[in-house]
This record gives structure tokens, C-alpha cells and sequence, in this order.
């Protein structure tokens, strides 16, 4: 069965959204991977461990869950030696080795770093051509505020030249326009783009339709089942090696509950400071209203 990718850019629901489609009883959802940083194992880890070594989360308690039905520490020390003697796989047959140990179910992931790179999605492609793309987008506004206040509390979004945080409408701009240019090179049906705040505030209409779209049954217990993303094995906080691999606040309350969209726009005086600007450009504007956003 062909792997679901969701792309999107961070903090546009994809730790629920993916969690919520994971628990679908034809599907596992995986947490982030973030696989598409190079072609092999060992080069994916290497580049994780020097520049966002939390970036190798997901996957360690992958391993530990899938290889040794745990994760503890003890498990996911083993993961880290498992991908050790496993540097030279192609990320092709890591994922093959989860889909066999997931029972061929259709595996969800989402690993909000593969968009930001015409490079990554490229080799995404190339190892998965008949995979499906799910685009999942936010209102820029509430996504900017949102990158700007996690940038408060964290330095992994930090700029590895500078040391200054990454402008968050730059990252918005780059992971939708990147999209964009992926999916319209894709056959027909194989991509769909969906407003996050829409599926979160109404799951009975957007799921099923979702289902469909996979080809994978859309009866009422399926939807019901989407509708408990708390019951994934990795939607909760890990062990201390292993922590996180979704967003935290997601996994220090990972139920889902129906939310209305927060009211937003485009035009005005941005709501965080951001030096050089104080709204959004032009460029952002068009993809934002491309994308369905007022």
C-alpha cells in the first residue's frame, strides 16, 4: 500500500491531523522521520545529530516501538544502535522495514523540515512517485504568531549562520511556495490540499472524504477511530532520549477536540515583531489567497 506524506509548513496541525489519519484502521502514522535530509541512513542521522539532534526523536522511538516493542530508554538505546549497523541502508528500505512490521498498513507521515527544501521533496519523489501528498495549510497570520512564540522558547529554529531566529513568514512563504511547485507536477489524485482549520472544525465532513480519497474505507467506525489521534503509540511525551518526535503541546494533550478557526488576516500590521517589515509581502499574499485565505 502506497505511504500518505502530509507537507506543510511547522505549526500548521500536523502533529494532530497526521495522529488523527494514523489511527485510521487501514494506516499507521509514524511520527516525524525527517528521512529526506540525504539518500541513506547513516548520512540522515549524521546531518541530524550535528545540527538538530531532537530532529532524531521520531525516529529512535519508531525503531524502539517497531523492533523492540518498547520505548523506554533501554529501547531506544538499542534503536540507536540498530541504526547504527544500519548506515548504509537507502531511506527506501528503512520505510519498507516499517511498513512490514506495521502489516502493510498505508503509514502517515508528516516531517515539516522535507518542505522546506526543493531538494528533499525531490528525493521524496523519487523514492515514493506513486505515494500520496497531503498539502495541510494554516492561515499564515496564526502560523506566524505561532512559529514566533515557540521561537521564544526554543532556539531549534535558530539560523546556523547568524545565530538570529528564521523570519516566520520566510518559512511559510518557502514551505507553501516549495509545495506548490511539487504538487502541480504530480498526477491527478494523487495530491489534495486542505485547510487544517477546516478539518479541525469539522471532521465528519472532511474525513470521510479524505478516506476516500486514499481508497480506504470511510465507514462510521474508521471516522470514529481518526477521531482519537491520543491512542497512537507515540502520542505522548517518550522516554528522556527520546522525548518528542511530534509537536509537545500536542503530546502533552494529544485529544482532539473540535475547534472553530480563529478569526485572521492577511492585511495589517503583523501581531509579533519582525525587523524590516511589518506586514505581509506581496509574494506571501498570493500564495496565501491561492490557498483559499482572506
Amino acid at each position: 500500500m502506497q505511504p500518505l506524506f502530509i507537507l506543510t509548513c511547522m505549526r500548521s496541525f500536523s502533529s494532530v491531523v497526521s495522529n488523527m489519519l494514523g489511527q485510521h484502521p487501514q494506516a499507521y502514522g509514524l511520527p516525524e522521520l525527517n528521512l529526506f535530509l540525504a539518500d541513506t541512513l547513516g548520512e540522515v542521522v549524521g546531518r541530524l545529530k550535528t545540527h538538530r539532534p531532537q530532529g532524531l526523536n521520531g525516529l529512535l522511538r519508531t525503531v524502539a516501538e517497531l523492533e523492540y516493542r518498547a520505548q523506554t530508554q533501554d529501547a531506544v538505546r538499542q534503536a540507536r544502535e540498530w541504526l547504527g549497523q544500519r548506515r548504509n541502508w537507502p531511506i527506501q528500505q528503512l520505510f519498507s522495514f516499517i511498513g512490514q512490521r506495521a502489516n502493510a498498513r498505508m503509514l502517515v507521515e508528516k516531517s515539516p523540515s522535507t518542505a522546506l527544501d526543493e531538494t528533499r521533496l525531490a528525493r521524496l519523489h523519487r523514492h515514493f512517485p506513486d505515494a500520496y501528498f497531503l498539502h495541510l495549510t494554516r492561515h499564515p497570520r496564526t502560523t506566524c504568531k505561532s512559529i514566533h512564540e515557540i521561537q521564544q522558547k526554543t532556539a531549534i529554529l535558530a539560523e546556523r549562520r547568524t545565530g538570529t531566529p528564521a523570519n516566520p513568514e520566510s518559512l511559510w512563504l518557502r514551505a507553501h511556495r516549495n509545495i506548490l511547485r511539487f504538487t502541480q507536477r504530480l498526477r491527478p489524485g494523487q495530491t489534495l490540499c486542505l485547510q487544517g482549520e477546516m478539518l479541525l472544525a469539522q471532521p465528519e465532513l472532511y474525513l470521510p472524504q479524505i478516506a476516500e480519497w486514499l481508497e480506504l474505507r470511510a465507514d462510521q467506525d474508521a471516522i470514529e477511530a481518526m477521531l482519537h489521534p491520543e491512542r497512537s503509540p507515540y502520542a505522548c511525551i517518550g522516554p528522556p532520549n527520546a522525548p518528542f518526535g511530534h509537536d509537545p503541546n500536542f503530546l502533552y494533550r494529544p485529544r482532539f477536540e473540535k475547534r472553530a478557526p480563529r478569526p485572521a488576516r492577511l492585511e495589517g500590521p503583523f501581531d509579533w515583531p519582525a525587523p524590516g517589515a511589518d506586514r505581509f509581502s506581496r509574494a506571501t499574499l498570493q500564495i496565501a489567497r491561492r490557498l483559499g485565505y482572506q
